[in-house]
C-alpha cells in the first residue's frame, strides 16, 4: 500500500486482508499434511500462518482471533517437535479453527464467545497429553479419504486479482512487486488499449491515399515536363518560360514535403500499431490469473465431501498455472462445483465395492486445464463406475421421455445426452448432495454462457470424463466477418461448422423448405439478411456464401452476402438502455474504425425456429449465371516462386478476377506493354528485373504510370516498406498477411470487386 491508503485503511481492513491470504496457505497445507503429516515444510508453513494470524489478531484486539490461532500454533508445534502425530481429527480440528479464523476476520460476520470457546476446548482435548504420541508413530491403519494439492510456498501472498478487493495492496511474490487492483480499473484499461489498437489501425486507409496523392503529383511533374517539351517547339517567351520554370520549382517542392511527411507518418503508424499491440497485450495478460486460483475452495470441497459419504477419494490436479481470464474463471467456479460434487457422489463408488470390483479403495479424481487453439480445455474424469446405460434407458422410458422402440435404438452417445435434461436425475430419492435434478443442465447452461461446450464420455465400470472447451477470455473472440445487407456481422468461430460456397445446383427444395447436402445430412438454408432485418444485397456471384452454424443437434446454414475474413475482435458490450437486442450479443470495432456487431448464435437458431414454425421463412433466390455479365477485372501476378504465383492465382481466381502470371520482373513488363491490366501484384526479390525496377519502369511508361501496383515481399521491415512504396507501389503487404484475406481486402480497396 501507499502511504496514503495506509492511513486510509482501518487496521480491521488490513487483518481481514493478511486473513484472506494465510487461511488460503493454512488450507492447503493441511490437505497436504493429511496424505503426509510429516512433511516439514508444510508444517512449518502451516505453523508460520497460525503464528502470523495470532500477532495480526493480537494487534487489531480480536482476541477470538488470538485465541483460535493461539491453539491451532500449539497444535502445528507439537507436531513439528515430534510430539504429536497429524491424525484425522487433527486435520478435520485444524480446517475447522482456518475456517473460523476466516469467519472472525470477515466484516460483517458474528462468531459468538461459545463458538470460540467450544473450539478451543476441543483442541486441548486433543492436546491433551493423553492424545500425544512418540515422535515417530505408525500411520493410521485405515487411511483417510485425501486430497493431493500443491505445496504452498512458505511466504506466499494472494495471487495477482482482479477482483475488488476492500483496498489496495502492494506485496512481493516470488521476488516481484504485486498490486491488486479492482475490476472496473483492468476492465476500464483493457478497453482503452483495445480502442488505442483500433485507432492506430485507422491510419493505414490515410496512408494509402497519401501515397497515390504522392503518386499523382509524380505523374503531374511528368506531365508538366512533357508540356514544357511541347511548348519549346512553339517557341515561348522569356516570362512563359520563366512562369513554367516556377511552377515547376513549386511543384518539386511541393513533392518533397509531401514524400518526407508521408514517410514520417508510415514511420509513426508503424511505431504506433506496435506500441498500441504491446498495450493491449499487456492490459489483457493483466486480467488473466492462473487457473489454480478457482481450485482453493474445490479442494477442500471434495475432501470434505468425501468424508461425509464414507468414501476415499484423491483429486489430482494439472495444469494449475494455466493462464485463464478473470471473467471466465469467476464463471468456471460453479459448474467445476457441480461436476466435481457429481463425480464423488455419482462416480466414486463405496471403498468396499471398488475392492470387490479389484480396483483401490481410493477412489481418483482428475482435474486438467490446458491450452488449445485460443481455447481453455478442462478434462473431468473419475475412476468410477460410470453411468448404467441399461438404468438410463429404463429412466428415460419410466419418464415418458422416449418410447420403448425408440429408447432401445440409441446410442451411448444419444443416452448421454439426457443427462443434461432440466430436471433429469438417475437418483431416485433426494439427498443433500443429489436428486434434485439440478445438475448438469445447470452446468451446460453455466459453459453456454460462457461461448463454450461440455461433452460428457464414459466406459461401464471404469469411470465417466467431462470435456470442456471455453474461450481463454471474454474480452476477445475469434470470429468470422461476414457482409449481410451491406454490413458487417461477425459469427464466433466456437459455433461455426464450415464456411461454403453453394453452386445454384445445389440447393434442394423439401417440404417446402430449401436445403443442401452436408455430411452425409439435408440441412436447412437460411437467409441472414431475413434474420437480421436488412435488405437483401445485391450479389451477382454465380456461388452462394454459407456459414454453417451448430448449437447442440441445431445445424443451418446461413446464407450471407459476402466472407470479409477471420478478425480477432475486442468485444464491447452493448448499451444497457438497449436491452436484449435480438440475434445480437454484442459489437466490436473493425481494424478501419467501422462497426460489427457480433451474432448471437443461439438466439439466432431460436430466431430460425420461430420462423419455421409460423411458416414465415423466405426463399433464398437461386442465383444463375446472368446471360450479359459485366467483364471481369484481371490482374498481373508477378512472383518467382511458383508456390506463392499458384497461392495468390488460386485466392483472386476464387475471388471472381482474372489471373495472369509473370515468372519474373522482365517476364512482367513484357506482359505489361501487351496486355492490359487493372493491377499489378509484384514480389521484390527476382532475377533480370526485380519490382522495384518494374515498379520504376511502369511510373515512367504514360500509358501504365496510373495502374495500381501492390508490392508483396517476405520482408516486412520499415525499410523495405519505404522502399517500396517510395518507388511508387500503392499498397506493401507482407507475405506473412495472407491469412485472413488481407490480399484480397487489399485488393478491393485498390481496384473493388471482380466485376467491371
Amino acid at each position: 500500500m501507499t502511504p496514503d491508503q495506509m492511513r486510509d485503511a482501518s487496521l480491521l481492513e488490513l487483518f481481514s486482508l493478511e486473513a484472506d491470504a494465510q487461511t488460503q496457505v493454512l488450507s492447503a497445507g493441511l490437505l497436504a499434511l493429511e496424505r503426509n503429516p510429516t512433511q516439514a515444510d508444510q508444517l512449518e508453513a502451516c505453523m508460520r500462518a497460525a503464528h502470523s494470524l495470532k500477532g495480526a489478531a493480537r494487534i487489531v484486539g480480536v482476541d477470538a482471533g488470538v485465541s483460535v490461532a493461539h491453539v491451532m500454533e500449539d497444535c502445528l508445534v507439537s507436531a513439528q517437535e515430534g510430539r504429536l502425530y497429524l491424525q484425522p481429527e487433527h486435520i478435520d480440528a485444524l480446517l475447522q479453527g482456518t475456517d473460523l479464523l476466516m469467519r472472525v476476520a470477515t466484516p460483517g460476520n458474528t462468531v459468538g464467545p461459545a463458538d470460540i470457546e467450544a473450539y478451543v476446548a476441543l483442541m486441548e482435548r486433543l492436546l491433551a497429553p493423553s492424545q500425544l504420541t512418540a515422535k515417530v508413530a505408525p500411520p493410521p491403519a485405515a487411511p483417510a479419504p485425501v486430497v493431493e494439492a500443491l505445496p504452498p510456498e512458505p511466504e506466499p501472498a494472494p495471487p495477482v486479482s482482479s477482483e475488488p478487493p476492500r483496498q489496495n495492496k502492494r506485496m512481493t511474490e516470488g521476488g516481484e512487486r504485486v498490486l491488486r487492483v479492482t475490476a472496473e480499473r483492468l476492465n476500464s484499461l483493457l478497453d482503452l488499449s483495445s480502442k488505442s489498437l483500433v485507432e492506430t489501425q485507422r491510419l493505414k486507409p490515410y496512408l494509402a491515399s497519401l501515397q497515390r496523392l504522392k503518386r499523382i503529383q509524380s505523374n503531374s511533374v511528368r506531365a508538366l515536363d512533357n508540356l514544357d517539351g511541347q511548348l519549346k517547339t512553339l517557341g515561348l517567351g522569356l516570362e512563359a518560360q520563366e512562369a513554367l520554370s516556377d511552377t515547376r520549382r513549386l511543384l518539386s517542392e511541393a513533392q518533397a514535403l509531401l514524400a518526407e511527411k508521408t514517410a514520417e507518418l508510415d514511420e509513426f503508424g508503424w511505431q504506433a500499431g506496435q506500441r498500441a499491440q504491446v498495450l493491449y497485450d499487456t492490459a489483457l495478460a493483466c486480467r488473466m490469473r492462473p487457473f489454480a486460483d478457482v481450485l482453493a475452495g474445490q479442494v477442500r470441497m471434495v475432501r470434505d465431501l468425501g468424508r461425509s459419504l464414507g468414501k476415499q477419494v484423491r483429486l489430482e490436479i494439472e495444469g494449475e498455472k494455466t493462464q485463464v481470464d478473470r471473467d471466465v474463471l469467476e464463471k468456471l467456479e460453479a459448474p467445476l462445483t457441480h461436476l466435481l460434487r457429481n463425480a464423488v457422489d455419482h462416480g466414486i463408488e463405496m471403498p468396499d465395492q471398488r475392492v470387490l470390483a479389484g480396483k483401490p479403495a481410493e477412489g481418483l479424481i482428475r482435474l486438467r486445464a490446458s491450452h488449445q487453439a485460443g481455447l481453455l480445455v478442462l478434462e473431468l474424469s473419475d475412476d468410477g463406475n460410470g453411468v448404467d446405460l441399461e438404468r438410463l434407458r429404463g429412466t428415460i422410458v419410466d419418464r415418458h421421455l422416449s418410447p420403448v422402440e425408440t429408447a432401445l435404438r440409441l446410442s451411448e452417445e444419444e443416452l448421454l445426452t439426457f443427462l443434461f435434461l432440466p430436471g433429469f436425475s438417475l437418483r431416485d430419492k433426494v439427498t443433500e448432495v443429489s436428486g434434485r435434478g439440478v445438475g448438469l443442465d445447470a452446468v451446460q447452461h453455466m459453459v453456454r454462457q460462457l461461448r463454450g461446450a461440455v461433452v460428457l464420455e464414459q466406459t461401464a465400470g471404469q469411470g465417466s470424463r467431462f470435456h470442456l472447451e471455453v474461450p481463454l477470455t471474454l474480452s476477445v473472440v475469434r470470429s468470422l466477418v461476414v457482409e449481410v445487407g451491406e454490413e458487417a456481422y461477425a459469427f464466433s468461430l466456437a459455433h461455426i461448422e464450415r464456411m461454403c460456397d453453394l453452386a445454384p445446383d445445389d440447393i434442394v427444395q423439401l417440404e417446402g423448405r430449401q436445403h443442401f447436402w452436408h455430411e452425409g445430412r439435408h440441412v436447412g438454408l437460411v437467409a441472414a439478411s431475413q434474420l437480421l432485418q436488412r435488405p437483401p444485397g445485391q450479389n451477382s456471384q454465380e456461388t452462394l456464401k454459407v456459414v454453417v452454424i451448430r448449437e447442440r443437434d441445431a445445424v443451418y446454414g446461413i446464407a450471407v452476402e459476402r466472407f470479409i475474413g477471420e478478425r480477432t475482435l475486442v468485444v464491447l458490450p452493448l448499451d444497457d438502455r438497449l436491452g436484449k437486442v435480438q440475434d445480437i450479443s454484442a459489437g466490436a470495432l473493425l481494424d478501419d474504425g467501422s462497426v460489427v456487431l457480433i451474432v448471437d448464435v443461439e438466439d439466432m437458431l431460436r430466431s430460425v425456429d420461430k420462423l419455421l414454425n409460423t411458416g414465415r421463412l423466405e426463399r433464398i433466390a437461386r442465383r444463375s449465371q446472368q446471360a450479359t455479365e459485366a467483364p471481369r477485372k484481371r490482374v498481373l501476378v508477378v512472383d518467382d516462386s511458383l508456390t506463392v504465383r499458384e497461392l495468390q492465382r488460386k485466392l483472386l481466381l476464387n475471388r471472381g478476377y482474372e489471373v495472369a502470371v509473370a515468372v519474373d520482373g522482365m517476364d512482367g513488363w513484357n506482359a505489361l506493354r501487351s496486355e492490359d491490366f487493372d493491377l499489378l501484384i509484384t514480389d521484390i526479390d527476382m532475377p533480370r528485373m526485380d519490382g522495384i525496377e518494374l515498379v520504376t519502369l511502369l511510373r515512367r511508361d504514360t500509358r501504365l504510370q496510373s495502374l495500381p501496383v501492390m508490392v508483396v515481399s517476405y520482408k516486412d521491415r520499415e525499410e523495405d516498406r519505404r522502399r517500396g512504396l517510395d518507388a511508387g507501389a500503392d499498397y506493401y503487404l507482407a507475405k506473412a498477411s495472407f491469412h485472413d484475406d488481407a490480399l484480397l481486402d487489399a485488393v478491393v480497396e485498390l481496384i473493388g470487386g471482380a466485376r467491371a
